[in-house]
């Protein structure tokens, strides 16, 4: 039974440097949650917390209705995953599953039923009699999930589990990690400085800096409509360009800058005219077709660079301030028609108002 997990005002102390600055996140049941930032950012720090090997000093940690704040880790009901799999390599994949069973004195009937019920989950079954080492890096990742899982846990904790595979293996295990999870019905948090794992496969996240929760969303709400300029700039590719909101109707907005005047219709509430702020341009949203007679935020330049990908090619262009200077912005072709490089060439390209995003500086 999934339950959810509560986080209030949560402060974790190292010495003198403070970790975690008053943490809050209510966590919903069922809900694949992530904690995400960079190196630092204190997203590990506050996953301990929640299993139980750090006690804050000051804050309330709740996982159903229970307050664990200062419980011991095996009294808390949650199942961790760490990034070593750190499974015994003289036993089975059945007896690494079942080990943690075996602690706890779980009924030997009971302990078979749950194991095999885990192996299966995790799409293991034909290899319980197989030892770590005849596993690959992807098998070994999902026994660890298993073993994880087979205590039955009220939360799953995931501290960068897909960090020492290979890349084809991770974009593999993203898709099975939110299976599993949904499947049997759990609540996980789930730690990572992967963008991309992140907005793959979460249903809410929170962006961390400096032992502060910057943003909580949807990976669609704070990817098309961060809240400042570090989570634009973490969560995928951007350019940015500093302007000065000159009008402001609801949510649409001119803003003028040293590339001259943008008009955008994703303004978020709380800006004013006069307001400083910066435009964030996604490199996809850079449009290269021909603009028609109405377009705005029509953008000339000249190619700088260009790498060809099949699917993609990056670009930067050399674009022209009012000052006479240059700013380089990169923008992304999707299946592009030309493969040589276009480097020298005039570059005409454009943005949907829609796609200029205003966010705090």
């Amino acid at each position: 039974m999934s339950v959810a997990v509560g986080i209030d005002k949560v402060v974790k102390k190292f010495g003198d440097f403070t970790a975690l600055q008053e943490v809050t996140i209510d966590i919903e049941p069922g809900e694949l949650f992530f904690l995400l930032g960079p190196s630092g950012c204190g997203k590990t720090t506050l996953l301990r917390c929640i299993a139980g090997f750090h006690m804050p000093e000051r804050g309330r940690i709740m996982i159903g209705d229970r307050d664990v704040t200062h419980m011991p880790p095996y009294k808390r009901d949650t199942g961790m995953m760490f990034q070593s799999y750190a499974l015994w390599p003289h036993m089975s994949i059945e007896e690494n599953v079942s080990f943690g069973l075996e602690m706890r004195k779980v009924p030997r009937a009971e302990n078979k039923k749950r194991v095999k019920r885990a192996l299966e989950l995790v799409h293991l079954s034909e290899r319980a009699a197989t030892k770590p080492n005849e596993l690959s890096g992807g098998q070994q990742q999902r026994v660890a999930l298993a073993r994880a899982l087979v205590i039955e846990p009220q939360c799953l904790l995931l501290d960068e589990p897909l960090s020492n595979l290979d890349a084809k293996l991770r974009l593999e295990m993203r898709i099975e990690i939110r299976r599993i999870c949904k499947e049997a019905g759990l609540t996980a948090i789930y730690v990572t400085h992967d963008q991309k794992e992140a907005l793959s496969i979460a249903d809410r996240m929170a962006v961390m800096r400096d032992g502060v929760i910057e943003q909580i969303g949807t990976p669609e709400q704070v990817y098309r409509h961060p809240i400042n300029r570090f989570v634009a700039g973490f969560i995928g590719d951007a350019n940015f360009i500093e302007g000065e909101i000159t009008e402001l109707n609801n949510d649409t907005a001119k803003i003028e800058t040293p590339l001259g005047e943008f008009l955008s219709t994703a303004v978020a509430e709380g800006f004013s005219c006069g307001d400083q702020v910066s435009i964030c341009l996604r490199p996809e949203s850079i449009r290269f077709d021909k603009p028609g007679g109405d377009a705005v935020n029509v953008l000339s330049g000249v190619f700088k660079e260009s790498v060809y990908l099949g699917e993609v090619a990056q670009h930067m262009i050399a674009l022209n301030l009012k000052d006479g200077s240059s700013f380089e912005m990169k923008a992304f072709e999707l299946n592009p028609r030309k493969g040589s490089s276009p480097a020298g060439q005039t570059a005409t390209v454009w943005v949907e108002p829609e796609n200029v995003i205003v966010t705090a500086t």
